[in-house]
């Protein structure tokens, strides 16, 4: 009796990275971004809450860290990739379609953190007390927004055989399908690492362990943030190596890999220099017209 053939494994990608409601188009990109946006946001108010902030304080400042937060992401992708929107033959104004992709995680977080400073000092609440309850919460958004290139069939790394290769299809940017091959089948690129799944768990096992460090340690204020750019950029450097998609280089590395090493080391300096300081908690700077002091409550004699 002959054995069966063993089946050749790997992991699918979707043949559409978009659908129709009415007269709008609806990007899996976005819609992954925005689940990402929501889960962090939920996280952050209710660690803010253990620091002594309140959900509405939450909101109030996450309303201007996300906004700045998307500006700054497309803003790094558009400059470090400008290849694709100018120059003969390109479409200028695609650099402003933010819905078809192409989001630099460290524009986001550099701009984010912008908005995020504003609103803390609107909402009365200390920056690194918001930064550190917010640090888990990012990195939840961060997995989550990384489904949005599976969708979108990139983000992939170099060929591979093993059995969680990454299925990749020749996409139609305009439509958001798959090509079709003369027989009527979507186009198959070819099979690759998935470095965006990678990046996905490596963001939720980071998530945790921050959410572990913090509770068991009195981590100084501004430490747990701190401690997010080193693990993050840790694991991002590596992806980045893995990355096989066309990227801009510079002295033989893709610039998101250099950037991602100085950021390491930037964090590393950072969390030595925060890690003794007191615990970070969330106390009133200036508060804003809308948000007046907390009133504390007397101890019992």
């Amino acid at each position: 009796m002959r054995a069966s053939a063993v089946p050749d494994l790997f992991f699918p990608s979707p043949t559409i990275s978009a659908f129709d409601l009415g007269p709008l188009t609806i990007r899996f990109y976005a819609l992954c971004i925005l689940a990402g946006i929501v889960a962090g946001t939920w996280l952050t108010a209710r660690r803010l809450r253990e620091r002594g902030g309140t959900t509405a304080q939450t909101l109030d400042i996450v309303m201007w860290a996300v906004p700045f937060g998307i500006v700054g992401g497309r803003l790094y992708h558009v400059i470090t990739d400008n290849q694709l929107y100018f120059g003969p033959g390109k479409d200028p104004w695609g650099a402003l379609r933010i819905w078809e992709g192409g989001l630099g995680i460290w524009g986001a977080v550099a701009l984010g953190l912008v908005g995020a400073a504003v609103g803390a000092r609107r909402a009365g609440v200390s920056f690194t007390a918001f930064a550190d309850a917010a640090a888990p919460g990012l990195l939840i958004a961060q997995a989550l927004g990384r489904w949005g290139n599976w969708f979108n069939n990139e983000l992939y790394g170099g060929p591979t055989n093993l059995p969680w290769k990454l299925q990749i299809h020749k996409m139609n940017p305009v439509t958001g399908q798959a090509l079709l091959t003369p027989e009527g089948t979507p186009e198959v690129l070819g099979y690759f690492q998935p470095t965006f799944l990678y990046e996905s768990l490596w963001c939720l096992a980071v998530a945790a362990l921050l959410i572990i460090l913090d509770r068991r340690f009195l981590l100084g204020a501004g430490a747990v943030f701190a401690l997010y750019i080193v693990f993050y950029t840790a694991g991002r450097f590596g992806f980045e190596l893995m990355r096989s998609d066309y990227a801009n280089t510079m002295l033989g590395l893709r610039v998101n890999t250099w950037v991602a090493g100085l950021l390491l080391v930037s964090g590393l300096a950072l969390f030595q220099t925060l890690k003794a300081r007191p615990r970070s908690r969330v106390l009133t700077t200036k508060p804003g017209p809308s948000h007046p002091p907390p009133v504390r409550e007397e101890e019992p004699t």
